[in-house]
This record gives structure tokens, C-alpha cells and sequence, in this order.
């Protein structure tokens, strides 16, 4: 099955501080936020929803088409992609801006605050997804994720116009969509990805129902954290799938681009949506354990779908 994976690449600036953001945040000034939060710990990570979903499905033995843009500082992040199995040949390198930058810090209730540069990612825009189609032989699906609203625009609108079928997962660029965008990003996807607050703020920013959303995509999977991941589709009943429970939660940043990475190489290899959502639980669980969004490597081809294959373990 051949992938293609649109959205961010960027570099992942993860602080951790050792309080509770709510305790920092009174009531009545909540107009005049003028806060400072001292981190203990700085770690520097290669990230990017694109990527890491792209690397993700390449550990898992697929050869994934990353599709965005990024700085000449891309170079070192580019080869250890290629070193993972993606193909990013479809990578559009600016002459003048930085690959982007995602500056997160966590909280020990892990809670995050961050900051997102865009950087080289406004040109995203430039990148004509029916090339990328041409070079690769063609295209069995196209992941339009969080990138230049203009890009997920004219992404979407190439998979239509080329009949590519496509999974929408606009995540935190939703916030700046408005609502005839909105509907543009997600009418007639195959798939449509959202966390809990996503989905809500999915159906604000729609003016649709949850029924008229099921009615416009094939399958709607909303993750829940801690408590696993719902699939839901217009001509069944709701399909709730656990999470599975992690032995440690060193940093929870990608575990949403894992649970998608996961669920996906499923799909690839034919499995039930029920069955790669709970792959895609045990891949997002992988993360949680490990510092980074693509701190995991080499996962063996012979997992069953379940944790075994994952941590040796169920």
C-alpha cells in the first residue's frame, strides 16, 4: 500500500517543569497571563506530525512518502529518515527559511504549553501532491495532516480532483480554520482523525452535528488518552478499543502521530479498523514510554497487532 503522509516536519524543543500549571494561574488575572515556568530538563528532538507518522509506518516496514517542507538545516533530519525507510524525495527545501520549530514544555500532570514556528513550513503550499503521485507510481492513500492551511486546502482538493482516497487529520490547525474550510478539509475522507477536544471543536467550527459529519467521511476515530480510542462509522454502532496501559509515561509528546502510524500500517496490511486501532495503541504506548516522538526503533514484521510485538509483552 502506498502512503503518502502531508503536514509538518519540524525540530521538538521538550522542557519539563516540575509543578502544576494550574498552580500558577489565578482565577480573577486570567486577562493579564504574564507567567515564566523554569524547566529542569531540555531535550531536542526531530518531530513533526508528517514525520513522525511517516516514521512511524517506516519502522513498522513500510516505505511511507513524506510530503512537506522544510529548512537546508533538513539535511542530517532528512538522512536519518531515509536511514528509517521513508522516502523523502517529495521534501520541498526552502533557500531561505529554518525547517519549523515546536517548543512544548510538560508539567508532571502532564499538561503542555506550546509554541509552534512555522518557519519553512509556509511553503508547503508550493508542493503539487498530483507529482508526487506521478513519481511514485501512484497512490493507495494521502494522510492530509496539521501543515500551511493552504497546503491541507490544496492537498485535499488534488485528492479529490485525482480520486486519491484520503485521511483528514487537520489536529491543531483547526483552531485557525474557519468554518467553510473547515468542511473543505474533512467532506469525503476516508478517514478522520481528532483527539476528544479536537472532535469538539470540529463540530464548532462545522456547524455540523455528529451525525452529519459520519454522513460526509468513511470512519471518524477520535483518541481518548488514557482511555484508548473510539471508532465510529454512519452505519454502525460506536466501537470503543482500550488503551494499553504504559509501565512508565516519560514524555507524552507524539503519542497521537504513533496511535495514526500504527493504526494505518493495520490498514495497509488488511486488518479490521478495530484491530489497527488497537496496534495503533500499543505503537502510541511505545511513545509515551520513550523521551521524543521518534525515540523507538525497529519494530519486528512478524507483530501480530497486539503489544507482544511491540514491548514483548501484552
Amino acid at each position: 500500500m502506498r502512503i503518502a503522509v502531508t503536514g509538518s516536519i519540524a525540530t521538538d524543543h521538550l522542557m519539563t517543569f516540575p509543578g502544576r500549571f494550574t498552580d500558577q494561574l489565578l482565577a480573577d488575572q486570567l486577562q493579564h497571563v504574564s507567567l515564566s515556568f523554569l524547566a529542569d530538563r531540555l531535550e531536542i528532538h526531530h518531530g513533526g506530525v508528517a514525520a513522525n507518522i511517516a516514521y512511524g509506518l517506516a519502522v513498522l516496514g513500510h516505505r511511507p512518502t513524506l510530503v512537506g517542507a522544510a529548512g537546508k538545516d533538513f539535511a542530517d533530519y532528512g538522512a536519518r529518515l531515509r536511514a528509517a525507510g521513508v522516502d523523502t524525495d517529495s521534501v520541498r527545501i526552502s533557500e531561505t527559511l529554518h525547517t519549523a520549530r515546536f517548543i512544548c514544555t510538560t508539567d508532571i500532570d502532564q499538561n503542555q504549553i506550546a509554541t509552534f514556528y512555522a518557519g519553512a513550513m509556509a511553503e508547503a503550499r508550493e508542493i503539487d501532491l498530483a507529482a508526487v503521485a506521478r513519481r511514485t507510481g501512484g497512490l493507495d492513500l494521502v494522510l492530509v495532516g496539521a501543515d500551511a492551511p493552504e497546503a491541507m486546502l490544496k492537498h485535499t482538493e488534488t485528492c479529490r480532483t485525482l480520486g486519491l482516497p484520503f485521511a483528514a487529520d487537520p489536529s491543531q490547525q483547526l483552531a485557525r480554520l474557519d468554518r467553510p474550510q473547515t468542511r473543505r478539509l474533512m467532506d469525503g475522507a476516508r478517514y478522520l482523525f481528532t483527539n476528544a477536544y479536537e472532535a469538539a471543536l470540529l463540530l464548532e467550527r462545522t456547524g455540523w452535528s455528529s451525525q452529519q459529519v459520519l454522513a460526509r467521511v468513511g470512519t471518524w476515530i477520535t483518541t481518548l488518552g488514557e482511555q484508548g480510542c473510539r471508532i465510529e462509522r454512519a452505519d454502525a454502532p460506536p466501537v470503543e478499543v482500550p488503551a494499553v496501559p504504559p509501565q512508565i509515561v516519560a514524555d507524552p509528546t507524539g503519542a497521537g502521530d504513533a496511535f495514526r502510524a500504527g493504526f494505518l500500517a493495520g490498514i495497509a496490511r488488511g486488518w479490521t479498523q478495530e484491530r489497527a486501532a488497537h496496534f495503533g495503541c500499543a505503537l502510541a504506548t511505545r511513545v509515551l514510554e520513550t523521551h521524543g516522538t521518534q525515540g523507538y526503533e525497529k519494530i519486528p514484521t512478524e507483530f501480530r497487532g497486539d503489544f507482544a510485538g511491540v514491548r514483548g509483552g501484552t
